[in-house]
C-alpha cells in the first residue's frame, strides 16, 4: 500500500473537492493545496481521490509502530513520562510520627502519601538538574562529570527512603560498592 502513495507534487482529483497538488504527506493523510480552497487535509484511503499525474513517493517513511517508539525513547530520556510513582501498599493510609526529644511539646504527624509525594518531587527535580547539567554546552565535561558525582551522592543520601517504593525499579541509587 505505502508505494501506491502519492508523493509531494503528485496532481490529483477530488471528486468534492476538485483538482489539487499534494503538499505533504503525513503518516495518514495528505495535505493538498486546491485553488479557491486553499489546504486540505484528505486520508490516504478516501476513496474519492485519484491521481491524474502520480510521482512516487521518495524517501523513508516510519510506520507508526517506529514514530511511537522514538517519542517513548524521548520522553524516556527527558523523564517526560510522567508515569505515577507507588507507595508501597503497607504505607497506604499511614501516617508519620516526628515525636520532639522533649515529651512536653506536640508531635508533629503527616501523612504518608504526602511525604512521599514530596520525596517523589525532589527526586524528579534531582533527575532535571542533572539532564540539563549534561545538555549543557557551556559546561566543560570536566564540570559535567564533578557535578555528576555531587548528584550521585544525592541519589546515595535518600536510598533510606526507598522503603516507600511500591517498585524497586524506582528506588534511588547512589553510587555503587564496586
Amino acid at each position: 500500500m505505502e508505494d501506491q502513495l502519492f508523493g509531494l507534487g503528485s496532481k490529483v482529483i477530488h471528486s468534492v473537492y476538485g483538482k489539487g497538488i499534494v503538499v505533504d504527506v503525513g503518516m495518514s493523510e495528505y495535505t493538498i493545496w486546491v485553488k479557491r480552497r486553499g489546504e486540505l487535509q484528505v486520508a490516504h484511503g478516501d476513496d474519492r481521490l485519484e491521481a491524474t499525474e502520480h510521482i512516487a513517493l521518495d524517501g523513508d517513511r516510519l510506520t507508526l509502530d517506529e514514530v511511537k517508539k522514538a517519542i517513548n525513547s524521548i520522553f524516556h530520556h527527558w523523564n517526560l513520562n510522567s508515569e505515577p510513582v507507588s507507595l508501597g501498599e503497607k504505607w497506604d493510609g499511614g501516617k508519620m510520627l516526628l515525636q520532639p526529644a522533649n515529651l512536653e511539646l506536640k508531635p508533629k504527624e503527616i501523612p504518608i502519601e504526602t511525604f512521599f509525594h514530596k520525596i517523589v518531587m525532589l527526586r524528579d527535580r534531582i533527575r532535571v538538574m542533572e539532564q540539563k547539567i549534561n545538555s549543557n554546552k557551556k559546561m566543560s565535561d570536566e564540570d559535567k562529570v564533578d557535578l555528576q558525582q555531587y548528584l550521585t551522592r544525592i541519589y546515595g543520601s535518600l536510598t533510606t527512603f526507598n522503603v516507600l517504593f511500591k517498585y524497586k525499579e524506582d528506588h534511588f541509587k547512589g553510587e555503587s560498592s564496586k
